[in-house]
């Protein structure tokens, strides 16, 4: 077993502070217009939503009209694919029109709806309003190891060179050592998601077709366990984990999922820091095309004059000026006799030779994306996460209230990966490990009921907490490792950041930690623990704890 593999200790801050917002209600005073405004709301996926913002600047400056004379207004959002429909299942999001990447999103939901309100989420046509292929992003020198552009990589290809002990040396590198691939995660990306099921597509070597059984096969049990066995990061969005590559270098990870516009954008932007520029492969014989569908929702909170108002932007949006747009932004347009710029180049990363539904596969039924997740679930990498949780006096209050809500929802979160280990540290004047602690599926019920217990008093023993997970994540490691068990490791604290009563000094904590590939000049404690072990730095006041720990949750 590859030490280095195993070994992925980060600490993950949220440093919870009371921020106060003031915030600014802005009210004209021009009066109303005798047609008032309609306006439609749509969410869209991060992808796109560059481009989606673009274009609808200048739709809502141009007059555009219902029917009526009432001139149209479009409110964009966004938001990962995934995480739409449970806000609009909870009734938090009431859009007109939602936009996710792909429609496997609409057939999930359009299932549930079903069951729900005896009827399907969107009930027309949900038409395509730009393309972009999903795949996987490479650093171009080991991509050309590999013969990109002009021999073709598969998932064939990935897999094996994740699972060869002998790295990048059957590539004729030994210098670049372990092959290192990670992804997003498929429960809340959609590049995540698709990139999964395109590599079940290639286990199967089938380009339609897809059913829960065949996913539930064998052979796709064995395709995505190495796969998973040999992951070193997730990620909630192919946005972030690309950016987190392109800094960190080829250190952090060599290859990762990513859309084709995830790849230009991110050599783009992030060039000038980059040690060499991103490629994008289309795995061969296995290709999702993300049709990013534009779906008006049959729900009751939309009216028929928003349906129109709506149907009037979708024919906006595939007009030809603002499709030649969509070019610009790296996207390919869903008219194809629409010839492609020069944003589309094998020297910004991309093969133009390559047509939108080559090795093109077919979305799946809302029933068979659900088995892809759960064959994911039951063949990921396990976990092993500790919470470290301030209860001093200086979180009394709502500080602790938030922090212990969000943690009762990640355990809840964290259900479904039964086998992945938590654990629960409390800390003020001494550090208690409550109990039980273990596999999920065993004790994660137990465990809420025992945070829900905890309450604030006492100094604060923030170095000794640190040290006393990262010694038992340590030893848990050690075990795992001895017996064949590679797991990813975490650490969470939440605290607002002020040590008072701790038997090891600072320097003693920092001794404690695994260096990350990044301990840069950081602002303040909690900043340097998190960039020391390459984890992350949260300020989050006690209302928004719990994203960020699905964030967290999503990394694991």
């Amino acid at each position: 077993m590859n030490k280095d593999r195993t070994r992925l200790v980060f600490v993950t801050i949220i440093g919870v502070a009371l921020l106060v917002v003031a915030l600014a209600f802005i009210s004209s005073s021009t009066a109303k217009n005798s047609s008032d405004p309609i306006e439609i709301s749509m969410w869209t996926n991060d992808t796109k939503a560059s481009w989606v913002i673009r274009v609808t600047e200048d739709f809502n400056n141009a007059g555009f009209e219902t029917a009526s004379g009432r001139p149209i207004v479009v409110k964009v959002d966004q938001l990962s694919s995934g995480d739409v429909f449970p806000k609009i299942l909870s009734g938090e999001l009431q859009p007109t029109v939602w936009s996710p990447g792909e429609t496997s999103w609409i057939n999930d939901a359009n299932v549930v709806w079903q069951d729900l309100h005896g009827r399907p989420l969107t009930s027309g046509p949900c038409t395509p309003v730009v393309y972009t292929a999903i795949g996987i992003g490479m650093w171009r020198p080991m991509a050309e190891a590999m013969g990109w552009p002009d021999t073709p990589i598969g998932w064939d290809n990935i897999v094996d060179l994740a699972a060869d002990p002998e790295g990048w040396a059957r590539y004729g590198h030994p210098e670049w050592g372990q092959f290192k691939f990670g992804h997003t995660h498929p429960d809340s990306s959609n590049t995540g998601f698709l990139a999964i099921t395109s590599a079940v597509y290639a286990a199967l070597d089938r380009t339609a077709g897809l059913t829960p059984d065949l996913v539930k096969s064998e052979e796709v049990r064995d395709a995505l366990r190495k796969l998973e066995l040999n992951t070193f990061h997730y990620g909630r969005s192919s946005k972030s984990l690309a950016i987190k590559t392109a800094l960190r270098g080829p250190g952090y990870l060599h290859a990762g999922t990513n859309s084709e516009i995830g790849v230009l954008a991110t050599n783009h932007f992030q060039g000038p820091e980059m040690r060499f520029p991103f490629v994008f492969i289309y795995p061969e014989g296995s290709v999702f095309w993300s049709n990013n569908p534009f779906c008006i929702l049959d729900a009751d909170w939309v009216t028929d004059e928003q349906r129109e108002a709506a149907g009037i932007y979708h024919d906006y949006l595939l007009s030809r000026e603002v499709q030649e747009i969509a070019i610009e932004e790296w996207l390919r347009p869903a008219d194809q006799n629409i010839p492609l710029s020069g944003a589309l180049t094998l020297d910004g990363g991309t093969d133009p030779r390559v047509k939108v539904e080559t090795w093109g596969v077919e979305s799946v039924s809302g029933e068979t994306a659900a088995a892809v997740l759960d064959v994911f679930h039951e063949e990921k990498k396990r976990a092993t996460v500790a919470i470290l949780l301030d209860t001093s006096e200086s979180m009394a209050t709502r500080k602790l209230n938030g922090a212990v809500q969000a943690t009762n929802s990640f355990l809840q979160a964290y259900a479904r990966d039964k086998d992945d280990e938590i654990a629960v540290y409390i800390f003020n004047d001494d550090v208690t490990r409550l109990q039980p602690s273990g596999r999920v599926g065993e004790v994660g019920e137990s465990l809420q009921k025992t945070v829900e217990t905890i309450f604030a008093e006492g100094n604060t023993a923030l170095y000794d907490a640190v040290c006393q997970a990262v010694e038992d994540i340590e030893a848990r490691e050690a075990e795992a490792e001895a017996a064949g068990d590679p797991r990813l490791y975490g650490i969470v604290l939440l605290s607002d950041g002020q040590d008072t009563n701790s038997q090891r000094s600072e320097s003693d904590m920092f001794g404690c930690l695994p260096s990350g590939e990044t301990a840069e000049g950081v602002k303040i404690l909690l900043e340097r623990i998190a960039n020391r072990t390459n984890g992350k730095f949260f300020e989050s006041n006690p209302d928004d704890i719990q994203e960020v720990l699905l964030d967290i949750l999503y990394e694991q």
